[in-house]
């Protein structure tokens, strides 16, 4: 009975990790920066999609961050978004989160933005600010737009 109980509820996990979409986007995170006891990384997915057949990417910032101290924090979080051939930064949005001591979150989505696919790098940057400490420095993360 044991043994059957282990079988189906380690069955139910892999049913669970696996994707519900064939296209859904692997998250790619960037160099690790720290803010107080908070260590952060921006991340960055692109998922395919198409507008009245025009092929585009969803670009989604995300964020990872691990509480290193021995209370638990409260983390305010920015992602911004640029293409990389000269454009300039823009918000694509901002959040707080509660992170408790030793543990961490994420990834976390912070915003997302809608491109037409185009043959250019996208890049997405990421900081963090835990209570009572300054905005950590920038943890970036990049990807072409329409890479398969």
């Amino acid at each position: 009975m044991t043994r059957t109980g282990t079988l189906l509820g380690a069955a139910a996990l892999i049913v669970l990790a696996l994707p519900a979409n064939a296209d859904a986007a692997a998250v790619a995170c960037g160099g690790g920066v720290s803010t107080g006891r908070v260590a952060v990384n921006g991340c960055i997915s692109a998922q395919r999609g198409s507008v009245h057949e025009v092929p585009t990417r969803e670009i989604t910032a995300h964020l990872k961050a691990r509480n290193t101290g021995a209370k638990g924090l409260n983390v305010a979080y920015e992602a911004f978004f640029r293409v990389v051939d000269g454009g300039h930064w823009e918000k694509m949005g901002s959040g707080r989160a509660y992170v408790r001591a030793g543990e961490s979150i994420g990834p976390v989505e912070v915003g997302s933005s809608t491109r037409v696919c185009g043959p250019v790098k996208v890049e997405i940057r990421v900081h963090a600010r835990a209570d009572g400490a300054a905005w950590s420095g920038w943890s970036a993360a990049s990807t072409k737009q329409c890479q398969t």
